[in-house]
């Protein structure tokens, strides 16, 4: 193919006169007539990954990436006077999930498709995603993020489903994105849509009337669920998901002509977190109707269907009231009753019941008993829903529990965020690793090798620029390269604690007033969308403003430190991040972040972690050494104990402790109030001595502790680039293919 007439024949014009939105869509078009003459990937059995979420990011180049020729376009579009980057901007991000179960749905379907699988992606073509995040007064406003175009990457497959609910009926249409995989075949994500959608129900922000289901059924991922027509709409869009991707999936076995009794032999089904619990019992309906008695059709289903837990928060775990299930799907609750009775006839354990003395159905109790598989998503994880959370299924079903701890896909966290480092650890160490991560510790043997990591500090300070660049034009936000730029980005939840860092960031603005100036400058970086009823989340973002707009009006304080919260934090923001970063937070309370990935996505890109044992950061710390990680905190094992005992009690250490009391009852400082919201900042301040259910006291005093280490031992830039190196080098375990890998030959089978 010739690249520069195929492109200018889409334009009809030369590429140096086409403006960056016509290139767009010249390359679009391309992109996916390529997907067309791309061989699907096939074989006797297939994988349907059902997810509530799929955080892809922006397509394009991680398209053209796959495919082979993004080299080729960037060469070809700099000749003409043009960037790559430039076009990226012009890409809405698709609004289809949110935090790190949609992205690890994203790199799981790269990773797929990339191993030659024969697979596919079920989930619903969200109109607006959560919501587009925007600050006014210091706090977060929700408003929609439309992302659908009349050109977009959604194709009509010209297929369409029926939906039944108690009341009505919903018709759908499905619509597939291209998923190839890199140097080999395509797979498709399926997003289902329904007909009778209304974008114009929405009025100010992202309110609209949560009962007219026709309208605003795939409107928002995540509708707010404080009451009840929100948890009913929540119902509406689980069973909208399953029941069409359970006929799609009936539909193609039937087009193959295999034998639904054996569909387990052609079928494995991924249910990624509760929320397409459903299928199981839509899937026995659908058999049922086939003319299969009911224990036939629980056994098929129970052999076909696997389940991926990733949480251990109880909350998280979804349980439905028996009666909102009747008045959504009536004709499920017989199903789900008799599954019921068939785990009460075997085992007398309350706890092992799908429908509660409550009256509440399990939706995770239903994906054990009537899955093959169990599967937490790293191994401190697995160990703790084996050993206490799902202890009483672990000791019944030994053999259906097992770790596959996450992964990220590469190409698009190393070789398209950051083609810098990506080319330079291809002219080091060959291109092997781009298919075969492991190959990545092949840079080991440069970890003293003073000109590679001279080249590794200025690579990075490189990608500080951009995101400089980036801040200023987008938030009109000045930092310096030449500061340490440490970063915590990831969904707001207090158990992540962006409380306790910015509590440090009290303390470092209170240090630097007392003349303690640190020898390098910090720019603090937070990015995080709190779900919109979370309101304690969006106290800790209020708090987090308020400090940006003191510190930035502070002449003594922001030659020394600066603090950015980035909006709207997405893939598109994460790119520019993630590259640019010294230090990576991942301080969750130990016991309590299933894996974490960005912890993973820092760290392939040479940055260093400060965390605590908690999630993959568990495996992180045995892979690159206690000498190129920062650790601290209680463990796990000492804070389930804390739980289980009541231990824990934050007016204690708040009154005990002098350096405690300081930076909380700075929360409600005058110079904060003058700024900010005093029922806001009273609210979080109160939580924090009364109730701090995620222990941010606990560990707040070692936090500093260990990260004033850190930020001293950041200004040996030798002995620093040398832990960049190595992190880089040992983060090849972590590549979604090796986890994909694994699910196959242990759980999918294909």
């Amino acid at each position: 193919m010739n690249l520069k007439e195929n492109i200018e024949g889409r334009l009809g014009k030369a590429i140096a006169q086409a403006g960056n939105e016509e290139i767009y869509y010249a390359l679009l078009g391309l992109t996916k007539d390529m997907c067309k003459d791309k061989r699907a990937n096939e074989g006797n059995k297939k994988v349907y990954y059902i997810s509530a979420e799929f955080l892809i990011g922006k397509l394009l180049s991680n398209n053209l990436i796959n495919l082979g020729i993004f080299g080729d376009v960037k060469k070809l579009l700099e000749e003409n006077g043009r960037s790559i980057t430039d076009i990226e901007e012009v890409e809405p991000e698709p609004s289809l999930g949110n935090g790190g179960l949609g992205r690890l749905a994203a790199c799981f379907m790269d990773s797929i498709a990339t191993l030659g699988l024969n697979g596919a992606g079920i989930g619903l073509n969200y109109h607006f995603g959560l919501f587009k995040q925007v600050f006014e007064d210091y706090k977060q406003k929700e408003t929609k993020n439309p992302w659908i175009e009349k050109e977009s990457w959604l194709v009509d497959a010209g297929v369409h489903f029926n939906v039944q609910y108690k009341d009505f009926s919903l018709s759908s249409t499905l619509y597939d994105i291209d998923v190839p995989g890199y140097d080999n075949g395509i797979n498709k994500l399926h997003l289902f849509d329904v007909d009778t959608l209304d974008e114009s129900i929405v009025g100010d922000g992202i309110n609209f009337d949560k009962s007219q289901i026709a309208k605003n059924l795939t409107l928002f991922l995540y509708p707010d669920d404080s009451d009840k027509a929100g948890e009913l709409l929540r119902i509406y869009q689980q069973y909208f998901m399953v029941s069409n991707g359970a006929q799609l999936i009936l539909k193609e076995v039937d087009e193959k002509g295999y034998d639904v009794r054996k569909l387990y032999e052609h079928v494995a089904i991924q249910i990624n977190d509760t929320h397409p619990s459903m299928v199981i019992p839509e899937l026995i309906r659908l058999l049922g109707e086939r003319g299969i008695e009911f224990d036939e059709a629980a056994d098929i289903v129970s052999k076909t269907c696997a389940y991926t837990n990733h949480t251990i928060l109880a909350e998280a775990l979804e349980k439905w009231p028996v009666d909102y299930l009747e008045e959504v799907v009536p004709h499920l609750m017989p199903i789900i009753r008799r599954l019921d009775e068939k785990v009460k006839e075997r085992y007398s354990d309350e706890r092992l019941a799908i429908i509660d003395n409550q009256n509440r159905v399990h939706m995770a109790h239903m994906d054990i008993h009537y899955g093959y598989s169990v599967n937490g998503v790293a191994a401190l994880h697995t160990d703790i829903l084996k050993d206490s959370e799902l202890k009483v299924f672990y000791d019944i079903y030994p053999e259906k529990f097992n770790n596959k701890t996450n992964g990220i896909t590469f190409r698009r966290w190393l070789m398209h965020c950051n083609t810098e480092l990506s080319d330079y650890i291809t002219e080091l160490i060959g291109d092997e690793w781009k298919k075969d991560a492991d190959k990545l510790e092949g840079l080991l043997k440069y970890k003293d090798d003073e000109n590679v990591l001279k080249k590794m500090l200025e690579i990075k300070s490189n990608n500080k620029k951009v995101l400089k660049k980036y801040l200023k034009d987008t938030q009109n936000i000045d930092i310096s390269e030449d500061s340490i730029f440490d970063i915590q980005v990831k969904r707001l939840h207090e158990y992540k604690r962006q409380q306790m860092n910015a509590l440090y960031l009290i303390y470092k603005y209170k240090q630097i007033k007392a003349g303690n100036l640190p020898k390098t400058p910090i720019t603090m970086v937070f990015g995080a969308k709190a779900a919109p009823a979370y309101t304690l989340a969006k106290d800790i973002i209020h708090l987090i403003l308020c400090m940006q707009q003191l510190i930035a009006n502070d002449a003594q304080v922001n030659p020394y430190l600066k603090v950015v919260m980035v909006e709207n934090y997405n893939v598109t923001k994460a790119e520019k991040l993630i590259p640019a970063c010294d230090i990576s937070e991942q301080i969750s309370l130990a016991s309590k972040e299933a894996s974490g990935t960005s912890n993973m996505k820092f760290m392939l890109n040479g940055a260093v972690t400060l965390g605590t044992m908690d999630g993959a950061n568990v495996e992180i710390n045995d892979l690159v050494g206690s000498e190129n990680i920062y650790i601290f905190g209680k463990s796990s094992d000492e804070v389930i104990k804390l739980y289980e005992n009541n231990g824990y009690c934050s007016r204690k250490y708040y009154e005990d402790d002098k350096v405690i009391e300081e930076l909380v009852d700075f929360i409600i400082d005058k110079k904060l109030i003058q700024i900010g919201d005093p029922g806001s900042l009273g609210r979080l301040y109160k939580e924090l001595i009364n109730k701090d259910w995620f222990m941010t006291l606990l560990d707040i005093k070692e936090y500093i502790d260990v990260k004033e280490k850190m930020i001293s031992e950041y200004d040996d830039r030798m002995a620093w680039a040398k832990k960049m190196l190595v992190n880089t080098a040992k983060a090849g375990f972590f590549s979604s293919d090796r986890t994909i890998a694994e699910y196959n030959n242990d759980i999918w089978k294909l």
